[in-house]
């Protein structure tokens, strides 16, 4: 690859702004790095839509990314990633394409002692079964036990992270999941999820690992742009903002996931 197009950015997409933790753990691990971030604002949550619309709406915005110039694509989307990853490797066979999946579920099987983990994540990303295939392929005597926990995704947009409301849902999703599988690691399969990682910790216990898959898809970026020799050695670094609808939603919920401010004349608004 020519000297030129490792400075081209990383692509990181997500149905809308939870992949911001992603895009934090990203810019925390790859300081020389830069970043085109664009949030499908119009038309979340990908949760709880087909698998035809989130393969259609994955391959427009990988369009979009790639006419803008991009040497890799994070799909910092669980749902996405368990739809339309196969899709997008056949459409975009030349470009490097990494998912939140696999390095979660790597993570887990690394962290769990007894083999039994759990996974919660939107409907969507639990129907789709991607992280036990995963996990089973990695350790095939792991035990796998999905919940999928839908209204974590709205306390998290509104910013109600911590509190009774976020205690109790977590206790109606998770307590007696917990009790009743001697689960010793639970994946967070939802890139909504890490704001809310206090409440969920509160109520699973300190002997329950969490794993958040943003940490672990920035280890796996990094290890992916050394293999192929595309790591940006440049001191001059951007971050783009693009969104579908709703600037200044985006940058107020956004600062929540970034944990600083974003101001809404940063957010550039497209149509896909």
């Amino acid at each position: 690859m020519y000297e030129s197009d490792c400075t081209l950015p990383i692509g990181v997409f997500d149905s809308g702004i939870g992949g911001l933790t992603v895009l934090r753990a990203l810019t925390e691990a790859l300081p020389r790095e830069s970043f085109l971030y664009l949030g499908d604002t119009a038309r979340l949550p990908y949760g709880t839509k087909s698998a035809k619309s989130v393969i259609r709406y994955v391959l427009q915005t990988t369009a979009l990314l790639k006419a803008r110039g991009v040497k890799l694509l994070v799909i910092a989307c669980n749902t996405a990633t368990g739809v339309s990853l196969e899709a997008l490797q056949e459409a975009y066979p030349e470009l490097p394409v990494v998912g939140v999946i696999r390095p979660g579920a790597e993570a887990a099987c690394r962290s769990s002692r007894n083999g039994r983990i759990g996974v919660i994540g939107t409907e969507s990303t639990i129907n789709a079964r991607g992280y036990e295939r995963e996990i089973l392929r990695i350790r095939p005597d792991a035990k796998v036990f999905a919940q999928p926990c839908p209204l974590f995704v709205p306390l998290a947009e509104e910013g109600w992270c911590e509190g009774q409301i976020a205690s109790l849902v977590a206790e109606r999703y998770l307590g007696t999941m917990v009790r009743d599988t001697g689960i010793d690691t639970l994946v967070l399969g939802c890139t909504h999820f890490p704001v809310l990682a206090d409440a969920i910790q509160s109520v699973v216990g300190d002997n329950v690992r969490l794993v958040d898959s943003a940490r672990t898809t920035a280890e796996f970026v990094q290890e992916m742009l050394e293999r192929r020799d595309i790591c940006s050695t440049t001191k001059e670094r951007s971050l783009t903002f693009l969104a579908t609808d709703g600037a200044r939603r985006f940058a107020r919920v956004g600062g929540v996931f970034l944990h600083h401010p974003l101001n809404p004349a940063d957010v550039e608004i497209v149509d896909l």
